[in-house]
């Protein structure tokens, strides 16, 4: 096998959150093409629906007029953004100017490095040729199975299993720089199942893993399937942490160029700003986003209707800085960091009715 057995995300060279809070600009951005799917996964909400129509959530393609100033916005950072993240909740490969929204990206200097993942349907030949002489730097795949059997009953649709097979082999013949890495989830499959999937990918990669289940959306319960009990999502031991990290180092902008503070943000009820009408600058350093910061460094999480539930910090969690906590929230204090910020209920900004607030820079 020429691929190397690791997860998706370093989890032995990361940068100690503490020693950068507060950051200037994010290390990551989650930007979504698409927030439609093509697939109906039992563990994800967009799949379902019924579900997105009660939320009011339809799914669009973002405009490329609005990531044009979105990438321009990012590229403003005095310290580059470290990754640009094509990806939230749907499937970027149906934007069909996802090549050109890597190609301008690139142009205007708006990370340092450009990454998605993808369900490899729809990586064509043709695709996946485009988005690698774009600038793609990294692609993430996602495997539902090794048969079509398979493929069914996690997708929801029917889909060919050769068919993504060929997809993805044939982007690695044409990936140039841009760096694979294969992923399924193997909790659900047998040994001998499991073997075939390094056996089938194993050569057509530079990295590969198996993952197993957990249940990361808040507020939503997997359908047919269950988290593991006992390991996270990339093998680590499951370990409950209080402060969530991402806000202090990312944030995201769903298709229609509303801000959420967390890639998890399903159903759009934590929002802190709109791209469209406001700088990725001032969103970043707002006061919704620092509301959000305090909101787990004084160890409140629990007390928020949706982050008191969310399985990304059993069962998905990279970085632990609980034990810093109250060194980083003694520091942001001394440094009025959190002046005149409240609590990130009582903004009352949401997807519906944007809220404009003049943020400090």
């Amino acid at each position: 096998m020429k691929a190397k057995y690791e997860p998706r995300i370093d989890l032995v060279n990361r940068t100690r959150l503490e020693t950068v809070i507060p950051l200037g600009s994010p290390l990551v951005v989650f930007v979504d093409p698409s927030d439609a799917c093509n697939f109906k996964c039992r563990f994800c909400p967009t799949s379902d629906r019924e579900l997105m129509k009660e939320v009011e959530r339809p799914w669009k393609q973002m405009p490329f007029e609005l990531f044009k100033k979105i990438a321009e916005d990012m590229a403003r950072f005095s310290n580059p953004v470290e990754v640009l993240r094509l990806y939230k909740d749907g499937e970027p490969l149906l934007n069909k100017r996802l090549g050109d929204m890597i190609s301008y990206a690139k142009e205007v200097g708006a990370s340092k490095r450009i990454d998605t993942t993808t369900n490899a349907s729809l990586l064509t030949y043709e695709k996946g040729k485009e988005i690698a002489n774009a600038g793609l730097d990294r692609i993430n795949i996602s495997i539902y199975g090794v048969s079509n059997d398979h493929y069914k009953e996690f997708s929801g649709v029917k889909m060919e299993f050769e068919r993504v097979l060929d997809n993805v082999r044939g982007f690695y013949e044409n990936r140039g720089n841009c760096e694979m890495l294969v992923k399924i989830n193997g909790d659900t499959l047998s040994e001998s199942e499991r073997q075939l999937f390094l056996d089938f990918f194993g050569d057509y990669a530079d990295k590969i893993h198996i993952e197993h289940i957990m249940s990361c959306w808040p507020e939503f319960e997997l359908r047919g399937v269950q988290a593991n009990a006992s390991k996270g999502i990339y093998g680590q031991d499951v370990k409950e942490v209080d402060v969530c990290p991402y806000p202090f180092y990312s944030f995201s902008i769903n298709s229609d160029g509303v801000a959420s503070v967390c890639f998890l943000d399903w159903g759009r009820k934590m929002i802190v700003g709109d791209a469209k009408t406001e700088s990725i600058q001032s969103i970043w350093n707002g006061n919704e986003m620092r509301a959000y910061r305090k909101m787990f460094l004084e160890s409140k999480r629990k007390d928020h209707p949706v982050c008191k539930g969310c399985g990304q910090m059993t069962h998905g969690q990279p970085d632990n800085i609980d034990k810093e906590r109250e060194v980083i929230l003694q520091k942001l204090n001394e440094a009025h960091y959190f002046d005149n910020v409240g609590s990130p209920l009582s903004m009352n900004r949401s997807a519906k009715s944007p809220l404009t607030i003049v943020h400090s820079e």
